[in-house]
């Protein structure tokens, strides 16, 4: 399970909207929700005061990938763990990122299409009625 959704889990077991957790933490609910969404990650020191406030471990939190120990070990381990996890979010949201990227290519090329076929059937059809008129006034001169 990821830490988006260890956290989330964590979080309704003790009945915590994200305001309120925000509000324990000293952080805005936007900050709990990126979390939970897999957008960022929270540094080392408010993992450890998150995993206190919901009564766990940052191990647990982490998906049992920190072993405990002392103090300065942990937040080093905590801090690796850290950087892998946003690294994982970097390469993800940079897939995302690109994925929009073409997306907002083919729908660039397929409008500049679009517009280069209205344009072209407009001027067919301006140069339609240009030849009708020219049509109609020389049958006109031929009549009279």
């Amino acid at each position: 399970m990821m830490f988006g959704e260890t956290l989330k889990a964590m979080r309704k077991a003790k009945g915590y909207t994200q305001e309120e957790l925000a509000i324990k933490l000293n952080v805005v609910r936007q900050t709990v929700s990126k979390w939970e969404k897999g957008l960022s990650v929270p540094d080392a020191d408010l993992l450890l005061k998150l995993a206190d406030v919901l009564d766990t471990t940052v191990s647990v939190l982490l998906g049992g990938t920190v072993s405990e120990g002392e103090e300065g070990t942990e937040k080093d381990a905590i801090a690796q763990q850290l950087a892998k996890i946003s690294e994982q979010m970097a390469i993800k949201n940079w897939r995302s990122q690109k994925l929009w990227r073409i997306v907002g290519i083919a729908l660039l090329a397929v409008l500049i299409f679009h517009g280069m076929l209205l344009l072209v059937s407009l001027t067919a059809s301006t140069s339609f009625f240009n030849d009708a008129e020219s049509i109609v006034i020389e049958v006109e001169e031929v009549v009279e």
